[in-house]
């Protein structure tokens, strides 16, 4: 397992996603239409992490693959899309709608040295699924030391300064 340097101020960025999510999914119902509150969709995911890979599944019901959008930058990767509403006009009888509809956009910070060309995503009987094979554990390098030959190498005159030769000879006039 690789070490990863512990950043207090990304931390700190995490968690204000997190609480900003959990907000928003409380209090950004929209408005209230026909007696029933809409509600926002946020597809359920799931990340595995295996030995080599991360694996991640995300539940998207009704979609096609041409709905859904992903996007890998600077080790974040973003899945979004959109599940249009089917609205439909009923004159007679009771009509009530619990499915949820609309955009959608959630990211994923993945550790640093990930391959952006070897992520792969399928998507079959919509669950989409992505796998991010892990990045390399980068080995410390070992420096080899060596031992000189004993002999004091003469310092080094630099430009404009006194040698210490020339401290002990008159100066020329």
């Amino acid at each position: 397992m690789a070490l990863i340097r512990w950043e207090p101020v990304r931390e700190l960025g995490t968690i204000q996603n997190e609480m900003n999510r959990l907000f928003n999914s409380v209090f950004d119902t929209p408005t209230v239409t026909n007696g029933a509150a809409l509600r926002r969709w946020v597809p359920a995911m799931d990340l595995i992490e295996t030995e080599g890979e991360y694996v991640l599944r995300a539940d998207l019901p009704g979609l096609t693959e041409s709905d859904v959008n992903i996007e890998f930058d600077q080790n974040v990767l973003t899945i979004s899309g959109e599940r249009k509403s089917e609205h439909e006009e009923r004159t007679a009888g009771f009509y009530r709608v619990e499915r949820s509809s609309g955009s959608f956009r959630r990211t994923l910070t993945l550790p640093e040295g990930v391959d952006a060309e070897a992520i792969r995503a399928t998507f079959e009987n919509g669950v989409l699924e992505i796998t991010v094979p892990k990045p390399e554990a980068h080995a410390p390098r070992k420096v080899q030391i060596t031992v000189g030959n004993g002999a004091a190498e003469q310092p080094q005159a630099i430009e404009g300064a006194e040698s210490p030769d020339s401290a002990d000879a008159p100066a020329a006039a």
